[in-house]
């Protein structure tokens, strides 16, 4: 039986062995496939793409870097927290969910 998987996963163990390019590339795809369904008026469609972008470990992963590499880095949030580290960057990433986050 073939074990193919419809969503590709990340085989990164830590912050530092996340292929940048590729998720850029990945996250990039997905957007413009949004896009285009929206155009088409294909609305299921951009409904899918869009929980699978929300969901993806790769957008979660482009949102932390974005948010710890801006001029803003060292100010802690509502939730008074820094991810200073890039062990604390890879663990904010699994935080990164729409139930049970906590401020």
């Amino acid at each position: 039986m073939n074990e193919k998987s419809c969503a590709p996963t990340c085989r990164a163990g830590n912050w530092d062995s996340i292929d940048w390019n590729k998720a850029r590339a990945y996250v990039k795809k997905l957007q413009m496939r949004i896009v285009k369904a929206q155009q088409e008026g294909h609305y299921s469609k951009v409904k899918t793409l869009q929980w699978l972008l929300t969901h993806s470990f790769y957008a979660k992963a482009l949102a932390v870097k974005r948010v710890t590499s801006n001029r803003g880095k060292n100010t802690a949030g509502v939730d008074h927290e820094l991810w200073l580290t890039p062990e604390a960057k890879f663990k904010a990433i699994s935080k990164l969910k729409r139930r049970g986050y906590r401020p």
